[in-house]
């Protein structure tokens, strides 16, 4: 009994993704079996292949936990396994499981749009025949999303020789993969990665749906995406380079907002994430520091103390606020015009009627 309560303490994995560690782990396996069974041809059933891909439309799904090797499934392994169960907790099942086929899919679905354009550029036919497959999209997506969640979270490496915030990795993800594709041919990986990273800021920064903080604990209300300034695209990059970044990335967001793509952001709502991204770090997790408008190193703290003192003196209205309205009395009913009789309470009872 004991090793029992031992067992389920050690394996205190969520469900869904203990569903896609066994996916992960048999469409790899079978993946590999299927190869050797047909002399190292894959007869497009769990791969993506673009040529055949609309013939066999699962691939677009089963393709990222199709791994070609031990070291690529341990890595996806790993992801799914800590990534899955931290994302999981804090979204819950139905939207990690919203995210995760979002951000399956459609960068598979990307990426084959960018090899048959390439194929028809080109007329190479290894690109129309190329293998699209592994989670590199799926790394990727879940380091966007740890960087709204836990941007100043520190990953000590090697016994804290190395040290980096989980904000500066979907960066380092981004351009690891772009050296490696461009230099070494790992050409899938660049377009998985860079698709997998768009697919999921797109859907946190836009439209996922998550319960503001004052309503947190009545289950209500919600808003629509994270207008919050340290999620903007802009924040993903060094502090050198996020002025040009972010004059291009607001010339494309005024342009989708002009023809009706995207909703643009209020005042009120970029004030509400901005709260939000705050009290995240002050309920537990890293605070938001050195992400102020300030590119000035001394005067950048003072910024982000500043920008969190407002947030949290705002979301300290709104608390009271609510609880104000929760507790205001209901309205006096309007005062009878004059000459008019007031009824009142106090009328006899009916009387009581002989049954003899």
């Amino acid at each position: 009994m004991q090793m029992q309560m031992q067992m389920q303490m050690r394996i205190n994995i969520p469900p869904l993704t203990r569903v896609l560690l066994a996916l992960l782990l048999a469409i790899s396996i079978t993946h590999q079996i299927t190869r050797y069974l047909f002399g190292g041809l894959d007869p497009e059933l769990l791969a993506l292949i673009p040529q055949w891909s609309l013939f066999y439309p699962w691939v677009y799904f089963t393709a990222t936990f199709a791994e070609q090797n031990v070291i690529t499934l341990l890595i996806a392994a790993a992801t799914v396994l800590y990534g899955g169960k931290y994302l999981e907790r804090a979204w819950g099942s139905t939207e990690f499981g919203k995210f995760v086929l979002l951000v399956t899919v459609l960068p598979n679905f990307v990426a084959t749009l960018v090899y048959v354009l390439w194929f028809a550029i080109t007329r190479d036919d290894s690109r129309a025949l190329a293998f699209i497959q592994g989670s590199v999209a799926l790394q990727g997506a879940f380091l966007v999303a740890f960087k709204q969640l836990v941007p100043e979270h520190t990953v000590t490496i090697l016994k804290g020789i190395i040290r980096v915030r989980v904000k500066h990795f979907p960066a380092i993800f981004l351009a690891a993969n772009t050296i490696s594709g461009l230099v070494i041919g790992t050409d899938t990986a660049l377009v998985l990665g860079w698709a997998g990273f768009f697919t999921s800021w797109t859907y946190l920064r836009f439209y996922k749906k998550q319960v503001e903080l004052s309503g947190a604990s009545t289950g209500g209300p919600t808003m629509k995406g994270d207008a919050s300034e340290t999620f903007a695209f802009a924040y993903f990059w060094p502090d050198v380079v996020q002025s040009p970044i972010a004059a291009v990335a607001d010339g494309v967001y005024n342009a989708l907002v002009t023809i009706r793509v995207i909703t643009p952001f209020s005042a009120e709502e970029v004030e509400t994430s901005n709260v939000q991204a705050t009290v995240r770090g002050e309920g537990g997790l890293p605070s938001l520091l050195n992400q102020g408008g300030s590119r000035g190193g001394g005067g950048k703290r003072e910024e982000a103390e500043r920008r969190r003192a407002l947030a949290l003196k705002a979301l300290d209205q709104r608390l009271h606020a609510a609880t104000a309205n929760k507790q205001q009395p209901a309205a006096a009913p309007p005062p009878a015009p004059i000459g008019q009789e007031v009824p009142t309470s106090n009328t006899e009872p009916p009387a009581e009627s002989d049954q003899s």
